[in-house]
């Protein structure tokens, strides 16, 4: 779909996870800019027993796909579960934005969430913020805690309302039909047009049920 005139927004399935009898779907999002093309998240390229035992998943990797790896430029990752950052060693030596925070605590002992030979793969190049960054003309990280400390989303602006790649801001849509964390409150705060999540097949859009 088109964000705007210059920068368009392409879903992508990566997987599918099973929870509680129900089946989940995970999507990364590729942003075509005019200066870059932007990654956001990279799913699982493989089965790993944490993983399969919570959610026995089924896997479409990005190295499977008709995607062009070499042709992305940046990549950003909303947060580190391992659906969301399994895939970056596809793009060893590529810049991947994180927000300090949520790299931090992917390092500390007192988290249990990250797979810690998915989040330092070799090669993995990571760049942290400290908060909003323009990444590009039209295009901002911006932090969201909630669904982890470190959460962080993208913003397209789009001339009129803006675009969410959202990641997991709100694992479903009742979440931003009734915000409750931070990072949901913030969203909703930006007026969006659409919101693209990455367990949901369709964008969020206000009003939505």
């Amino acid at each position: 779909m088109s964000a705007s005139g210059s920068i368009t927004i392409t879903p992508i399935l990566v997987a599918d996870l099973h929870v509680e009898g129900e089946v989940m779907p995970v999507y990364v999002h590729v942003i075509d800019h005019p200066d870059a093309r932007i990654l956001v998240d990279t799913g699982m390229t493989e089965l790993h027993p944490a993983v399969v035992a919570a959610f026995n998943p089924r896997l479409y990797p990005l190295s499977e796909q008709d995607l062009d790896l070499a042709g992305i430029d940046i990549v950003v990752n909303t947060h580190l579960h391992a659906d969301h950052c399994g895939g970056n060693h596809l793009f060893a030596g590529k810049p991947i934005y994180v927000q300090r925070r949520e790299l931090d605590d992917a390092h500390s002992d007192e988290k249990e969430y990250p797979i810690r030979e998915w989040v330092d793969a070799p090669g993995v190049r990571y760049v942290p913020v400290d908060g909003e960054l323009e990444l590009l003309a039209g295009l901002r990280l911006v932090p969201a805690p909630g669904h982890t400390a470190g959460m962080q989303v993208v913003v397209v602006e789009t001339g009129g309302r803006p675009v969410v790649v959202g990641g997991d801001v709100a694992v479903w849509f009742g979440e931003l039909d009734e915000p409750h964390t931070e990072g949901q409150l913030r969203v909703r705060a930006l007026d969006p047009e659409l919101v693209w999540l990455a367990h949901e097949h369709e964008p969020w859009r206000p009003g939505t049920l």
